[in-house]
């Protein structure tokens, strides 16, 4: 999340609003909409209160340097700054539901609390209602989106209702679906659009119920695939690549070939480092150089089941060559870098590059420019 330190109108208020230049605001100003409009200077500060005093109490002046048109935004007025929320021209889009969640995981970016925060589902929906224009695919993540289902089931609606040709990914570990009363919450209406990436570590249950500290889990996961299949959801599976993973790795795409075939994508993906990885290190910190042989393997047996999959968060240096047409371009903007050493990079502008967080924490693999490609 973008954070841009901002100065504000007397009359501000916190909440959620559009950013929109002074001159476009007639043809897109809407009654049920909050817009903070770009205002550099003081004649712009004085044509906001103008209109204010005619009565158009939703719009109120900003100055920020970096807020573009089209962002939406969340107004903190008391410490001075937005969150951007929602920028336009990002690659990649999402909602953040609840960072509550039911499993610990060893790896986890995002630890969990217990609180009530149910007002990220009002922040979602309002995130949805001011968006100038609609993206492609928007991914909805947490904690565990499962927990708050209701609200899920309504920010599902209001993609469907304002973003009607938009594609959402749920991101959920899938247990909760085991639950006949969350499917039916969600599934009384099958929703449109909509991909559920759900993790699997291990292809018993000791192996991925140690991997999210949380036992049961595994059997629930399960269930909840089996769930999401009944309902003919299309399924990304996703598998973190940390050390008690890799050792079980062509096991668990063995068992995902005989007995999940019908998952539509494998994803495996690097370890970010970042939240519960820092406190894990001995296990989550892996060179994917070290792993390349067990990555080979898992590729040709995924092959042999014939199971689409990709490689996530990994920089193509850190991959195999027979890799690289699986690696894509998976991390999202805002966390997104690359090092000093990519800029001789051959293939730069085809790489995931790097977490920013990797520059104090640790790196996928010793990163080498790739300066000659070998047909």
């Amino acid at each position: 999340m973008r954070q841009i330190k901002a100065e504000f109108g007397k009359a501000m208020e916190n909440g959620i609003y559009r950013v929109v230049g002074l001159e476009n605001l007639p043809e897109q100003w809407q009654e049920d909409l909050r817009f903070l409009i770009l205002a550099p200077d003081t004649a712009s500060c004085i044509q906001v209160e103008a209109w204010r005093q005619r009565g158009l109490l939703n719009i109120a002046p900003v100055n920020a340097i970096g807020l573009e048109e089209g962002d939406v935004v969340a107004c903190d007025c008391t410490r001075g700054k937005v969150n951007v929320l929602f920028r336009e021209n990002d690659t990649h889009h999402s909602l953040f539901l609840t960072n509550r969640c039911n499993s610990y995981c060893l790896m986890c970016s995002q630890p969990p609390t217990r609180h009530d925060d149910g007002w990220l589902i009002d922040q979602a929906v309002d995130i949805v209602r001011h968006a100038r224009t609609a993206p492609s695919v928007v991914g909805i993540s947490g904690g565990e989106p499962l927990l708050a289902a209701a609200g899920l089931k309504r920010v599902l609606a209001a993609i469907e209702h304002y973003w009607p040709g938009t594609h959402v990914e749920v991101l959920t570990n899938g247990r909760l679906l085991h639950d006949p009363l969350v499917s039916a919450v969600l599934f009384d209406r099958i929703p449109a659009n909509v991909r559920w990436l759900v993790p699997l570590y291990g292809h018993a249950d000791f192996l991925h119920d140690f991997v999210v500290q949380s036992p049961g889990a595994f059997d629930e996961t399960l269930d909840g695939l089996l769930a999401l299949q009944s309902m003919r959801q299309p399924i990304q599976l996703r598998i973190v690549l940390i050390e008690p993973v890799i050792e079980v790795l062509d096991e668990l795409c063995r068992f995902i070939g005989q007995n999940l075939p019908f998952v539509h994508c494998v994803a495996l993906m690097a370890c970010e480092p970042t939240g519960f990885a820092l406190a894990n290190r001995d296990l989550c910190d892996l060179d994917l150089i070290d792993a390349a042989p067990m990555l080979e393997r898992a590729s040709r047996i995924l092959d042999r089941y014939l199971v689409p999959h990709v490689f996530m968060n990994a920089p193509l240096c850190a991959l195999p060559t027979r890799l690289w047409s699986r690696a894509t371009r998976s991390i999202s903007d805002w966390k997104n870098i690359y090092a000093d050493e990519c800029a001789s990079c051959l293939v730069k502008d085809r790489c995931c590059g790097l977490f920013a967080w990797h520059e104090k924490n640790w790196k996928p693999t010793k990163l080498k420019p790739i300066e000659e490609i070998i047909a």
